[in-house]
């Protein structure tokens, strides 16, 4: 006979779960958003996250990441100067004020581009890169390179996020970016909390990061703002508590100040709404599955690892947890075998399921044990309402 069973949870990781409950879902004021505890991958929020929309500046963390790259693998090299040509030298917003013709470190122009969020400086550092030269034949780049990472809704139409028909991120290819980054160059990532880069003391009106987060004293260091009339206020931002970071876009907010109490708001509910909790140990038996023709009438349920979450931090309400396998499992059954899951659904967040394991092995009975096996169920279908199949 063989049918789906949902094994009762064993009393050790029934209470582990009922000391937890959901958290209420943030209602984010922002056109799109998503947001991401790094450590576990689990989404904490993601509101149009796949819609790809303009990012203006935010973009610009594609260039950086490619500029790291190429300082990675001796394409570049931080002391190395760089010219300015006078296309880079066209541009309005914010700029390091470069002027065509002159020289600029690999090192300061990178700077310019996460402190200052100069336009110039990208277009610099994308001619050098470019295949043909050409900040186009970059963007080009970029989009190719994006696809490669698994930014799928990303097409880039230039280094900077100017304004531009086609140029495109979503909020979770932002928030992967922005992961890369911080995993991928831990050298550089400290570069984005530098709250102040006075390029040229003549020039010292854009001297000060944007970022409204990195003098709140809540872990925030870094990413990057951004703004144009079309995409509204937004930011790629991240903050770390303990060993726990969090990740983070959000775009479409009417104004500098909503988009500082947004992005707050959103670091300190991630920390506070949530924590990592231990559902299981590595062994410990979490279930019993019943056993056909075996020694033993069931086996125990483990899972091969410590189980850690991240789960609701407010008490009140259970979370939805559930043993399930096809059973009963017919012996003989290996140690170790795969047998189940775990199945955690905290409300408002992905479920998580979890493979557990023959803790022991079973082997078959006996002939006069499976001899009375096979006598039951077939009494069994003789009584009304049987549905059992063999």
């Amino acid at each position: 006979m063989i049918r789906k069973t949902r094994a009762i949870l064993a009393a050790s990781a029934a209470v582990i779960l009922l000391c937890t409950g959901p958290s209420a879902a943030f209602d984010t004021q922002a056109t799109a958003a998503f947001v991401l505890d790094e450590k576990t991958g689990t989404v904490l929020l993601a509101k149009d996250a796949d819609t790809a929309l303009p990012p203006a500046s935010m973009s610009k963390l594609m260039t950086l990441y490619m500029a790291f790259e190429a300082v990675r693998d001796d394409r570049l090299q931080l002391d190395e100067e760089l010219p300015v040509s006078a296309h880079a030298n066209s541009f309005g917003g914010s700029t390091l004020f470069l002027r065509e013709g002159e020289r600029v470190s690999v090192r300061d122009l990178i700077r310019g581009v996460i402190v200052l969020s100069g336009n110039d400086a990208c277009v610099v550092l994308a001619e050098a890169l470019s295949p043909d030269g050409t900040e186009a034949g970059f963007a080009r780049l970029m989009t190719q390179r994006a696809q490669q990472m698994g930014m799928t809704n990303s097409v880039f139409k230039n280094s900077s996020g100017w304004p531009a028909d086609g140029h495109v991120m979503s909020m979770r290819d932002l928030t992967l970016l922005a992961q890369r980054l911080i995993e991928d160059f831990p050298e550089f990532y400290p570069m984005f909390a530098e709250t102040e880069f006075l390029f040229d003391e003549a020039e010292s009106s854009n001297r000060f990061n944007r970022n409204p987060l990195l003098a709140l004293g809540i872990g925030a260091d870094g990413l990057k703002t951004g703004h144009t009339q079309e995409a509204g206020y937004g930011l790629v931002g991240s903050a770390k508590q303990g060993d726990r970071r969090v990740i983070f876009t959000i775009t479409g907010l009417d104004t500098a100040q909503a988009r500082a109490q947004e992005s707050e708001s959103i670091v300190n509910w991630a920390f506070r709404q949530f924590a990592e909790k231990t559902v299981t140990r590595a062994g410990a038996v979490v279930a019993q599955a019943d056993v056909w023709m075996g020694a033993t009438e069931t086996v125990g349920l483990v899972a091969n690892d410590d189980v850690t979450l991240l789960l609701p931090n407010t008490p009140g309400a259970d979370i939805s947890a559930e043993v399930v396998y096809t059973g009963p499992i017919k012996a003989p059954i290996a140690e170790g075998r795969q047998l189940a899951e775990l199945i955690i659904s905290p409300e408002g967040l992905p479920e998580h399921r979890i493979p557990l394991f023959a803790a022991s092995a079973v082997p078959a009975a006996g002939f006069v044990s499976r001899m009375m096996n096979v006598s039951q169920v077939l009494l069994g279908r003789l009584q009304p309402g049987s549905e059992d199949v063999m």
